[in-house]
């Protein structure tokens, strides 16, 4: 049988230090959710697809 083998501090520290580009991925998506939904919600549907759309052809 196999034992298993407590975790090392250094091994916990490197858990961490991998989840935090995904925390950080997290906020930026849920900032730019808030924001998108801030829009829509200030200029309402037609006028915030048509900045996107404007935007978009802008850029393309």
């Amino acid at each position: 049988m196999s034992q298993a083998h407590p975790i090392s501090e250094q091994e916990q520290a490197s858990g961490r230090a991998s989840s935090l580009p995904v925390m950080v991925a997290s906020g930026v998506a849920g900032l730019v959710l808030v924001a998108t939904l801030a829009l829509w919600f200030h200029y309402g549907t037609q006028v915030f697809f048509e900045m996107i759309r404007t935007g978009l052809s802008a850029c393309f």
